[in-house]
């Protein structure tokens, strides 16, 4: 029996993610919290207690005030990179506490 509309599963899957654009969005969500501890290092992720993002926002925990105040320094490149990191716009703003 011959498929016409045959499809590989990577397109399927695609295609279910871009009709989808809410799980979309949570799942780009998920993969910018994967990034923060491969783009910053494990140095960085040591001391990174809660990371969640809400409302296109990252909010960060840190427990060093040093390491704080460095990343509240260069805030628009982390923004820059964890949206590279992800391939879309997901990230507006980066909130460290």
């Amino acid at each position: 029996m011959i498929r016409r509309n045959a499809q590989t599963l990577g397109e399927a899957i695609r295609e279910f993610f871009e009709d989808n654009a809410e799980l979309r969005g949570k799942i780009l969500e998920i993969r910018v919290q994967r990034a923060w501890g491969e783009i910053m290092g494990p140095m960085v992720a040591q001391y990174t207690r809660n990371i969640y993002v809400k409302d296109r926002v990252l909010h960060v925990s840190l427990t060093s005030s040093v390491l704080r105040s460095e990343l509240v320094l260069c805030r628009e490149r982390l923004i820059k990179s964890l949206n590279e990191y992800a391939g879309a716009e997901v990230l507006q703003d980066i909130v460290i506490r």
